[in-house]
């Protein structure tokens, strides 16, 4: 990669396609909506790998970010977020648009929607099964009638169903601990749906949006919908879950060495903190790790290096056998990072393994 010239985002098109394409599937054959989310990615041409794919709704994590989609022709779309009631402008431009889904969790957002509403919008009910983020507590049952008796009330506000994110995933275990998590929090939204159709609503929609669940999980009976997002990347944090190999790990960060100190088996790359974020995966050793070495054949590769440590534009690199005796300045190293959303989120754009430059999302009316 010899046109590397500083800290840069590597996407691998094939994989990206491919884990698309294994998701798509399974939401076809698990019989369920597929509504992916595009926070992870946040760009228009790998949201058009999608359509490719059949899919024809999404979901987004912010108004700016529901925009953005909304013009690049994408017609229904949830913003898997709270309402924030000071983009109401915005809000209403998107509303007669598009099939706009919004996300409340509070009487005071009901009845503020409900008076500044210019257009019909679903709402849903984000219920909180275990994470403890966002949402109405499921057995909260006499907010849960609350908020939906509110909603019915409301003329331009239509109910659609419950959301959540089963985010304690990410703390499992493995796979199996996965499967145990997604099915007590599957069990406890049909109890809060139940609370809403007693409360008077006709159809509840249970929506679920979690990668490692999305992934593990070998059907989806007792839901209506899926929104993973992560998976069209991966990363080394899924990979130690369980949720993929390392060969559906499809983004990795190519970095310069500007130092390499021998004494101590290790060198420093331009690639710190505000390309792959704070987050770090906890190894057997005690060792904090924010990147594991990607090789020429993006496997992972701890043998080689790891990332231990970040400060704002620093990396430091712990070197392996492989790399310590034949590493320069100059060279250019391969992180698969922790968490690729984080990471994803701190680029401008990303380059393909094949050299093409592909934008993405930044700001309302730009795109790198």
């Amino acid at each position: 990669m010899e046109w590397i010239e500083k800290p840069s985002l590597i996407l691998d098109e094939n994989r990206v396609r491919e884990n698309i394409a294994r998701m798509a599937e399974k939401a076809r054959t698990g019989n369920v909506q597929f509504r992916p989310h595009f926070k992870t990615h946040q760009s228009r041409t790998v949201g058009r790998w999608f359509r490719e794919f059949g899919v024809q709704a999404i979901t987004v994590s912010s108004v700016d970010m529901a925009q953005y989609f909304a013009n690049d022709g994408w017609q229904d779309i949830t913003i898997a977020f709270p309402v924030n009631l000071r983009q109401m402008k915005q809000i209403n431009q998107l509303a007669e648009r598009i099939r706009l889904h919004l996300l409340v969790d509070h009487p005071d957002a009901v009845e503020h929607l409900g008076k500044m509403l210019a257009h019909s919008v679903r709402v849903w009910l984000k219920v909180d099964v275990g994470y403890r983020r966002a949402g109405v507590l499921w057995e909260d049952r006499v907010q849960l009638a609350r908020l939906v008796q509110s909603i019915l009330r409301q003329e331009k506000m239509h109910f659609a169903g419950l959301l959540s994110h089963f985010g304690h995933t990410y703390q499992a275990s493995g796979p199996e601990q996965i499967r145990k998590i997604y099915r007590k929090a599957v069990e406890r939204m049909r109890v809060a749906a139940d609370v809403c159709r007693k409360a008077g609503a006709e159809e509840v929609r249970i929506s679920i949006g979690d990668t490692p669940s999305c992934s593990i999980v070998d059907d989806f009976l007792e839901v209506d919908e899926i929104r993973p997002g992560n998976f069209v990347f991966y990363d080394w944090e899924q990979q130690r879950l369980g949720s993929c190999t390392d060969q559906h790990i499809a983004m990795a960060v190519a970095c310069p060495v500007v130092g390499v100190y021998p004494g101590r088996s290790g060198a420093v790359i331009y690639g710190g903190a505000v390309h792959f974020g704070k987050q770090f995966a906890l190894l057997e050793d005690g060792t904090k790790a924010y990147g594991v070495a990607a090789s020429e054949g993006w496997r992972i590769t701890p043998e080689m290096g790891l990332l231990v440590s970040v400060s704002q534009e620093h990396g430091i690199v712990r070197l392996g056998k492989e790399w310590k005796d034949r590493i320069r300045i100059g060279d250019v190293l391969t992180f698969f990072p922790v968490h690729s959303c984080l990471t994803a989120n701190n680029f401008a754009c990303y380059h393909t393994t094949r050299g093409q430059v592909i934008g993405k999302f930044r700001s309302l009316f730009s795109e790198i």
